[in-house]
């Protein structure tokens, strides 16, 4: 119990944290006991609720939890739950970097009976894109476009096919997005200047999670880019505009709403856990 209660690093032992097994092993080598499994290790730490192979990340209390972060979270809330008029619209805006093609040494095989899909381990590089999306919080439609780099220029150029898209008759268009400099730049302010009908909205710093199109993120990457195999960044840029037209034609918004929040954000810590 108590070598589960200390880092590996206080004993000098090169591991970022303890298993049941490295636990066993070192109370070998440290001469406690001739012998020990690592299941009556984890046996032991379990019957006093320790587990040291779990992490939970924090922030300290150096990053603040005072009234103008909760007032900017309030404000991201209320863009996402409150009734819209019929000029205004929200999109969250966000970059997905370095999508690497991938291109196997062996075609993908597809699934068969009592068989997963089997992806060759070995693939060439060729390359990498930057795929900027804009997430509509109230239908779920995405706009997206890849660019080799990820600079000012091509994040005005996104902007500026954000602009073509949205119909003229909308006023106002809120754009959630996080704090990237060239967000906030000198370029950006100047885009805005001539595009009155664009309003910005930044979330705190590390509150990535309010950014609605991280959640679409994650479903690109889990069922497009996850098990990538195309020849060249061509080819991965037409299958991603491909996955996104498909996305499209059945889009729905994601289901957040302000009561969920607000527990979220009171919370003390923004914390992940695994």
């Amino acid at each position: 119990m108590k070598l589960a209660c200390e880092l590996p690093a206080e004993r000098g032992v090169p591991l970022g944290q303890w298993d049941c097994r490295e636990i066993a092993q070192q109370l070998v080598d440290d001469g406690i006991v001739e012998s020990i499994s690592r299941e009556t290790v984890r046996q032991v730490l379990l019957g006093h609720q320790l587990r040291p192979w779990r992490w939970h990340a924090w922030l300290s209390r150096r990053v603040p939890r005072d009234a103008i972060f909760i007032e900017q979270v309030r404000a991201i809330i209320d863009l996402y739950t409150r009734p819209l008029g019929e000029d205004e619209i929200v999109v969250c805006l966000d970059e997905k970097t370095s999508l690497q093609p991938r291109k196997r040494l062996r075609p993908t095989l597809p699934a068969r009976r009592r068989s997963p899909v089997r992806l060759e381990h070995e693939y060439e590089r060729a390359g990498a894109l930057n795929l900027f999306a804009a997430f509509d919080t109230r239908t779920g439609k995405v706009l997206g476009m890849t660019a080799p780099r990820k600079r000012s220029e091509e994040f005005l150029a996104f902007l500026e096919r954000l602009d073509a898209a949205t119909d003229q008759g909308i006023r106002t268009i809120h754009v959630v997005l996080d704090n990237l400099r060239v967000h906030k730049g000198r370029a950006a302010q100047r885009w805005l200047a001539v595009h009155p009908r664009f309003v910005f909205h930044f979330p705190p710093v590390h509150c990535s999670w309010l950014n609605q199109v991280e959640q679409w993120f994650g479903l690109i990457q889990r069922k497009l880019l996850r098990v990538a195999n195309y020849a060249d960044c061509r080819a991965l840029a037409g299958a991603i505009d491909a996955y996104v037209a498909r996305w499209n034609r059945q889009a729905h918004p994601f289901n957040w709403s302000s009561c969920s929040l607000v527990r979220v954000m009171a919370t003390p810590n923004i914390s992940h856990a695994t």
